[in-house]
């Protein structure tokens, strides 16, 4: 099968008896632009799984060093436990109270769970034919062999039993199902034996759980570190020591996924112990969604976990690979770095490096703005360095920043800020509770400023604070100057290291009043309606993007729109381009990741481009884009997809980028995106994703590491 290879399904097919509104696939003139089964909107759940299919392209691709695939298969593994989570069980859920509302494309809940699971199925089988046909065997001949219990030496047998007998018995739980023992809860994506047996006297015959604990490594590692046995083959061979005197007929491991998607209730009187009763009820009260398991189950087990976990045969997935391949990060953490990719180090911009002393980043803000890149400059010499400057000088009279997904209380930057508070400067740290599957490690994080005297504020009610802004607050003596950061990406080293993001530091007056304002309506009662440069949701980003997309249609062919996001879902907006595309202005879309558009469909969007780039670093930066003169084009960065949450539901900015070597730095990489032909991939306007075909041979990733570091040659050949 191709890396391509899917199953299709008309998954814009109207429901019976309903069809299109007269407007949908309509030229002006009201002749028919599509087919009669679809929809201006690609769906948004199988557009996203299409995402996870080019990840999964990437543990195929066999030109990747081999650890590289495995991670992928583990992305691919984890991202698909979210999907279920979140998405699914947000079907789920409308289907269980009736609720028959389509979603832009036309689609009930009930349909768009039948075509999830068309798409889903497939992809599964070739997750886990990349798994058992070449990564698996490829580790083994590169001396990493997973190895199964029946393969083992006996001196390895022995090993093992004696750590079972110290480190893995000690912590298991055989959980017996009969008149008095109720079938066990399940917790959320937790790896489990399901166990028959026989009383060898009575002739009886039961069923009991053991839970395969996630504490433990996942793979139990022989040989120094040359072999590995999967956890649960472990526990299956010593099944006996769980059930002393009972005969085991059989066992198979099982894996349920539950909803993890649970409000918090903004109008609680605490959120911090509203967000912890949310952590409580994912952890025990969400329904099934998906259970998981092997082709050797039995049909009586099988009928037992759906009848006890409330589950269809719809609800039930075959894996025949090991369950949960999220634990590959495991051998992923190894040392061997023959297997992986060439380990990149990050550059200090070339206007913060001096070879001769630390650059005073005020002074720097005060002559121009820097624009940083992540992971090609360096988060630490730039965005960490100028927190920890800040939290030094005793000039600065207040820091207030925004935490979406933070680092741990050992990151430098949360150092920083408990620092700059213990030295009585104001510092304002609005932790975003509500940021999905972080929650309780920013409820931690919060706690720790709180005990610093950082003073801690949780947003705004009903809205999610996702805007990554930074405001520094100094007394110099012309006077208080205020100096920023407005970045794509959380303030976050790790990720920092991963994903593709940028920032704007300035100490632009402008900005700096506008960052005041959004920081007194993220803390106080404000009503700010209008901001002298920025863009923010939901108050102005929405009709501002609007106007711009009309201003380029204005100019018809002699306009230009290029932008590059995460996800392009919004229908307004999603209308907008569609006009502008029939009033002949270009349109280049970079999207990682879920697009509803469909691109190059004649007489609505065949002035339109979609394209994908997905490789080593995770493309996480917006950039947008509206003209086509260089010199007079406007640029905005920020944290902003295109999605009614982020415009409607979340205060997001996004800020322009007005210094000419900044504009030009941008229009650069979105050139380089706009040219790979490595790691790209092209929408059509069926809804199919295809690889752009290699002929130059350029990579993004490798083309904007090789820019980096031929600046900060420059810089050193100068010094």
């Amino acid at each position: 099968m191709s890396e391509m290879a899917r199953l299709e399904v008309p998954i814009d097919a109207p429901s019976p008896g309903r069809t299109p509104a007269p407007e949908e696939g309509s030229r002006p003139d009201g002749t028919d632009v599509l087919r009669p089964h679809e929809s201006r909107y690609l769906n948004r759940e199988l557009s996203w799984l299409d995402f996870n299919s080019r990840v999964l392209a990437l543990a195929e691709n066999g030109s990747l060093p081999l650890l590289e695939r495995a991670k992928f298969l583990a992305i691919f593994s984890q991202n698909l436990d979210e999907f279920f989570q979140v998405r699914v069980s947000g079907l789920r859920e409308q289907v269980d109270a009736g609720i028959r509302s389509t979603s832009p494309d036309g689609l009930e809940p009930n349909e768009q769970l039948r075509a999830i699971r068309a798409r889903v199925e497939p992809l599964v089988r070739r997750h886990a034919a990349v798994f058992t046909d070449h990564i698996r065997p490829e580790l083994e001949a590169a001396r990493l062999k997973i190895c199964d219990w029946d393969e083992l030496s006996d001196s390895d047998r022995a090993r093992l039993e004696d750590e079972f007998e110290e480190r893995i018995f000690p912590v298991l739980t055989p959980l017996a199902v009969d008149p008095a023992h109720p079938f066990p809860y399940i917790s959320n994506l937790s790896l489990n034996l399901a166990v028959l047996l026989r009383d060898p006297t009575t002739g009886s015959e039961g069923f009991a759980r053991v839970k395969v604990p996630p504490l433990l490594p996942r793979f139990l590692a022989l040989s120094d570190g040359n072999l590995f046995v999967p956890l649960e083959q472990v526990i299956a061979a010593h099944l006996g020591a769980l059930f002393p005197g009972m005969e085991v007929l059989a066992h198979h491991p099982f894996r349920v996924t539950r909803d993890a998607d649970f409000d918090l209730d903004d109008a609680a009187d605490d959120l911090l112990e509203a967000m912890e009763l949310v952590l409580r009820r994912r952890t025990k009260f969400g329904a099934v969604v998906r259970l998981e398991i092997d082709g050797k189950m039995s049909s009586e087990v099988l009928e037992l976990l759906c009848r006890e976990l409330e589950l269809t045969d719809g609800d039930v997935y075959v894996v025949d690979a090991p369950l949960d391949l999220g634990s590959l990060w495991q051998l992923y953490g190894l040392a061997r770095p023959e297997l992986k990719d060439e380990p990149w180090v990050p550059q200090t911009p070339p206007v913060l490096a001096r070879s001769d002393t630390t650059p005073d980043l005020f002074k720097v803000l005060q002559q121009v703005d820097v624009l940083v890149h992540h992971p090609y400059d360096s988060f630490a010499t730039s965005v960490e360095a100028f927190v920890d400057q800040a939290a030094r000088d005793p000039d600065v009279l207040a820091i207030k920043q925004t935490l979406y997904r933070t680092a741990g209380p050992e990151s430098r930057m949360v150092r920083s800020l408990i620092h700059a508070a213990e030295q009585g400067k104001q510092v304002v740290a609005l932790v975003e509770l509500k940021a999905r599957f972080d929650e309780q490690a920013n409820i931690e994080r919060a706690r720790i400023f709180e005990e610093a005297g950082v003073h801690v504020v949780y947003g705004l009610v009903g809205l999610k604070t996702h805007t990554k802004i930074l405001l520094v607050v100094r007394q110099e003596a012309e006077g208080i100057r205020r100096y920023c950061h407005v970045g794509t990406g959380n303030y976050n080293p790790k990720t920092a290291t991963l994903y593709e993001d940028l920032g704007l530091l300035s100490a632009d007056p402008d900005l700096g009043a506008d960052l005041t304002e959004l920081f007194n309506y993220l803390t106080g009662y404000s009503r700010q309606g209008e901001y002298r440069k920025l863009l923010v949701a939901p108050i102005t980003l929405r009709p501002e993007l609007r106007r711009r997309i009309e201003e380029q249609a204005a100019k018809g062919p002699d306009g230009l729109i290029t932008l590059k996001m995460n996800s392009l879902v919004d229908p307004e907006l999603i209308d907008a381009l569609y006009a502008a595309s029939q009033a002949g202005t270009p349109i280049d879309l970079i999207v990682r990741g879920i697009c509803c558009l469909r691109p190059g469909v004649p007489g609505l969007s065949e002035n339109i481009h979609v394209r994908s780039i997905v490789g080593r670093f995770l493309e996480h930066s917006r950039i947008y884009r509206f003209g086509a003169d260089l010199e007079r084009a406007e640029y905005l960065i920020g944290s902003a997809d295109l999605m009614p949450r982020n415009l409607d539901r979340r205060v997001e900015a996004l800020t322009p980028v007005t210094a000419p070597a900044l504009r030009e730095r941008l229009g650069e990489i979105l050139a380089i995106n706009l040219a790979d032909d490595a790691l790209a991939w092209e929408l059509d306007g069926a809804g199919n994703w295809h690889r752009v075909p290699t002929t130059a041979g350029s990579n993004v990733h490798e083309q904007l590491q090789e820019l980096t570091v031929q600046r900060a040659r420059a810089v050193d050949a100068r010094s």
